[in-house]
């Protein structure tokens, strides 16, 4: 290990696809579900890479390439084996929801005094999260590391490479059951970020007003709690100022006599716990109060995550990149208390629900009947097998169907929720609103 950290710290940086080769780069050749990079050794040395991490014993006599018997956690090692030289705060963040808003904003907070690394996209897995770190040079003062998770023990994995020294589970909710089994299950995950802080004294930012993560938290002390409210102890507090799509909300700190109000240019009430955690992690680090309401409303989101986009015939509030029970329900609260007309949604299948599925399907169509929000668009088998018990619906199997029915009955004067996981690409009908 310390042999090939020599080499990454004498490389341009790892590259993982032959289609993208950086001169001199270390090449991982990573193995998935449906590709293995090992096959593309030769292809890679041709292309000018300083040196391969492959388990193609082909090239065992080539000093040009290191063999292992798993390039994923070759790669693993070798970013805990850097993270131990990065001597900065490193943010990890995780949560059922919103932890790419928050990653986003927290380091538009930062950024407004330090140089931060944070995560590019949603490289938030076993593969993203060691690609993050292996990203950071010496010239970042923080880091702020998106961390996703799917099963069990996802969390410790990604823990384990990052090394975090505060960390924020933005919530915790009914997602990939099927991979978790339970929802007591994906608190036990999400949790593990909380049980690496403790081990190592690391500091905790935390909603003291979400139940859940105060029975998660257990007794630790080093904290930093903020709410919708100043309990005595919340070192940041606020609450919307008015309904409105796009947030406006106001804030307030412990260590400040101002209350500020911000203007955002995010849309959705649920957003504001997201827009709290950016703030206290701004206080917490010294960022002027000033300057963290500036970040904030300079923000823009994008990759369809809570956008509000205006067509030509059409106000599309877009949030189409993850939907679970949790998330679509807050989207659905949030639109049916926005006072506009030829309200309409636009909804896709949640995804990995497991047992639950049917039931949680079943809880959104119900929902939407009894807010009387309007006209209902569900695209997705699971959505589409519960048909028969709402009529005043329409069903389409897949987005494709969907596509087909709006070009020839294009909506005119709609505001238009567009909610689904990503899975769905519902983003395709944007063009047709």
């Amino acid at each position: 290990m310390e042999n090939l950290y020599r080499i990454f710290r004498e490389s341009s940086g790892i590259c993982t696809d032959t289609r993208n080769i950086k001169p001199n780069s270390l090449f991982f050749a990573l193995k998935g579900e449906r590709f293995d990079a090992n096959n593309f050794v030769a292809e890679a040395l041709q292309k000018g890479v300083r040196h391969v991490v492959c388990t193609n014993k082909a090239f065992a006599g080539d000093n040009r390439c290191t063999i292992v018997e798993d390039t994923l956690v070759a790669l693993q090692q070798l970013a805990a084996r850097h993270r131990d030289e990065l001597k900065i705060p490193v943010i990890g963040i995780t949560g059922t929801n919103g932890k790419t808003t928050t990653k986003e904003l927290v380091g538009a907070v930062l950024a407004r005094k330090y140089k931060v690394y944070v995560t590019a996209g949603n490289l938030n897995n076993q593969i993203g999260v060691p690609l993050s770190i292996l990203s950071v040079d010496a010239g970042y003062e923080i880091a702020v590391i998106e961390m996703g998770a799917s099963h069990m023990g996802d969390i410790d994995e990604l823990v384990a490479v990052a090394k975090p020294t505060h960390g924020l589970i933005t919530n915790v909710g009914k997602a990939h059951i099927q991979g978790f089994g339970s929802f007591d299950n994906v608190k036990k995950t999400k949790g593990e970020l909380y049980e690496y802080l403790k081990r190592n004294n690391g500091c905790i930012f935390i909603n003291s007003a979400n139940d859940n993560l105060v029975g998660m938290l257990g007794d630790y002390k080093n904290v930093v709690e903020y709410g919708t409210d100043d309990n005595g102890n919340r070192l940041v507090w606020g609450k919307i100022s008015r309904p409105s799509e796009l947030m406006t909300f106001e804030w307030k700190s412990r260590t400040g006599n101002e209350t500020h109000t911000v203007d955002t240019n995010i849309t959705g009430s649920y957003n504001l716990e997201n827009a709290l955690a950016a703030a206290t992690i701004g206080v917490f680090f010294g960022v002027g109060e000033d300057e963290i309401c500036k970040a904030l409303s300079d923000y823009k989101p994008t990759n369809s995550r809570s956008q509000i986009i205006n067509t030509e015939k059409n106000c599309l509030l877009m949030d189409a990149y993850n939907a679970n029970p949790s998330s679509m329900n807050a989207s659905l609260d949030n639109f049916s208390g926005l006072e506009r007309k030829g309200k309409m949604v636009v909804l896709g299948a949640m995804r990995e629900l497991g047992p639950i599925s049917e039931n949680e399907h079943r809880n959104i169509l119900d929902k939407i009947r009894k807010t009387g929000i309007g006209e209902a668009f569900l695209i997705g088998e699971e959505f589409g097998a519960l048909s028969e018990d709402y009529a005043e619906f329409r069903f389409f199997g897949t987005t494709e169907d969907a596509i087909k029915y709006f070009e020839k009955n294009k909506p005119e004067g709609k505001f238009i929720l567009i909610k689904g996981s990503r899975s769905n690409r519902l983003e395709q009908l944007t063009a047709l609103f």
